[in-house]
């Protein structure tokens, strides 16, 4: 930790960030382009932060899920086209005229209200179509009569149709096979789009495990957002393989050092119990903080360079682990709860989470403390 008066802190590693956009730049080359996905605040790294970061690497444009994270984007200086992934709400489309946000369109119906509220303040309004091939969320089914939507869409005289894409649901799987089958049927609804004479000047379908498996997916742009804050979206073993780093770490302190005999219990609920003499440190973070109660009697610390098992259930601001084997420990000892050694890949082994849970469910109250080593 940076500034000894905090309870706990998030430090954001912006060299890694960087390195992590470079990395991507030369798996995809010069003529697809990087669209940095900034959903959950930048995956809970601070996207108005990080931002400055993404532009000095060349980032050409962001997207994130709804409105109001654009807006905060554009407050904070962004420039560059923002796409918005999730739904707006009929009555909130004026805020994406007012901010100049990209919204994705999946039905004729929204199209067409949009058209008249971008009528109503006298511009032309930047969409993006969405095509479900195969995720099941929100898009237009990749067939003929959803061609004749488009082609209605795109005639719409106050938007104008900016890309086309979709989402693949399985790119992280070694074989391929259901990304290739959703990628066939993206590239079938192109190709029908062609014919019918719907422009479609960007392409977009290569999330971040596509970007590390399916080369064939990047077209003119990939989607960027684990692997840009070096999160695995795949395979560990695949991963290991990567050169990425992860850019965020979470750090705290002790609070109080104390013996306690054998048979002494931990917590609530005594789930834990000691077998011999133990020294038990108290840590002030827990689970309304963002810290997993899931990692109760199961995850560890890094403490001196080793690691504090937790003992008992995590509190909702406090837990305790073990540091009987760890040497001189008191109170204002610098705590690691997310390091090098205590990843983010690997607490969400230890409680069978999606990383991005674990980054996500970090609250904006814990302070972020940004570095560039």
């Amino acid at each position: 930790m940076r500034n000894p008066v905090r309870r706990t802190e998030v430090v954001i590693d912006l060299s890694a960030l960087e390195h992590n956009a470079g990395l991507i730049r030369s798996k995809i080359g010069s003529n697809t382009k990087i669209m940095a996905v900034l959903k959950g605040d930048a995956y809970g790294h601070g996207a108005a932060s990080v931002y400055p970061t993404l532009k000095k690497c060349g980032i050409e444009s962001y997207a994130v899920s709804v409105w109001k994270e654009g807006a905060a984007l554009r407050k904070n200086g962004c420039t560059e086209p923002v796409l918005i992934l999730g739904d707006t709400h009929d009555e909130e489309y004026e805020n994406l005229i007012k901010y100049d946000l990209t919204p994705t369109i999946f039905t004729l119906d929204a199209a067409e209200k949009l058209n008249e509220a971008a009528e109503r303040s006298n511009c032309i309004l930047s969409v993006n179509i969405k095509i479900d091939t195969g995720m099941s969320r929100i898009g237009l089914p990749a067939n003929e009569e959803s061609v004749d939507i488009i082609k209605k869409i795109s005639m719409l005289p106050f938007l104008k149709i900016t890309g086309v894409f979709t989402h693949f649901a399985r790119a992280d799987e070694p074989d391929g096979a259901a990304a290739k089958k959703q990628l066939d049927k993206y590239l079938y609804m192109l190709d029908l789009l062609e014919k019918a004479g719907v422009d479609v000047p960007m392409r977009h379908t290569a999330n971040s495990p596509a970007i590390l498996l399916r080369p064939e997916s990047y077209l003119d742009a990939v989607r960027a957002g684990d692997i840009l804050f070096g999160l695995c979206p795949v395979d560990e073993e695949l991963w290991e393989k990567e050169d990425f780093r992860q850019v965020m770490s979470w750090y705290t302190y002790v609070v109080m050092v104390k013996e306690v005999p054998e048979g002494t219990e931990v917590g609530y609920g005594g789930t834990f119990v000691t077998k011999h003499p133990t020294r038990i440190a108290t840590i002030p973070v827990g689970f309304a903080d963002g810290y997993s109660r899931r990692l109760s009697n199961k995850g560890y610390v890094m403490i001196h360079g080793q690691k504090a098992p937790i003992i008992g259930k995590v509190c909702m601001n406090q837990f305790m682990v073990d540091v009987t084997d760890i040497d001189n420990v008191s109170r204002g000892d610098k705590v690691g709860l997310i390091d090098n050694d205590m990843t983010i890949l690997r607490m969400a082994d230890l409680i069978e989470a999606n990383v991005d849970e674990i980054v996500c469910a970090v609250p904006t109250v814990i302070p972020r403390v940004y570095i560039h080593d």
